[in-house]
């Protein structure tokens, strides 16, 4: 089966897995993928992802949820930048999820990381998704 957007596929699973309280999410693995989950991780979102061959050349990640109180960590997850509509953003013009509760993550040219992170390095790049 062929997604068009890997990204908001990744989102979608972990928001539906939490919303039937699953403790783990199988998802495809990519290189993309694997770095946006990295930074989840980074983030305390998640506990962490183990990748698993199912057969030659197909490579699935399982993502291990994390929830406080019988409550997911992650209370909302939005794609910002669509394969319809690309959002790019300056160091300077970097959103504030929540007033910095939250997070955004971002693809930049020294790889994908959070906005704390593209701040301390100054760089900007393409807003991913949000996270908070």
């Amino acid at each position: 089966m062929s997604v068009n957007d890997p990204i908001a596929d990744l989102l979608t699973r972990i928001r539906n897995a939490q919303r039937a309280r699953k403790t783990t999410v199988i998802t495809p693995a990519s290189r993309l993928r694997a770095n946006v989950l990295e930074v989840l991780k980074r983030e305390g979102y998640i506990r962490g992802y183990t990748s698993a061959d199912v057969r030659e050349g197909v490579t699935h990640f399982t993502v291990e949820l994390k929830y406080h109180d019988g409550q997911p960590v992650i209370r909302e997850l939005r794609r910002v930048s669509k394969p319809g509509r690309r959002v790019y953003s300056r160091i300077q013009d970097l959103p504030r999820v929540y007033n910095g509760l939250g997070i955004s993550i971002l693809s930049t040219p020294r790889g994908v990381m959070s906005d704390g992170e593209a701040r301390a390095a100054n760089v900007g790049g393409e807003v991913l998704c949000t996270v908070f």
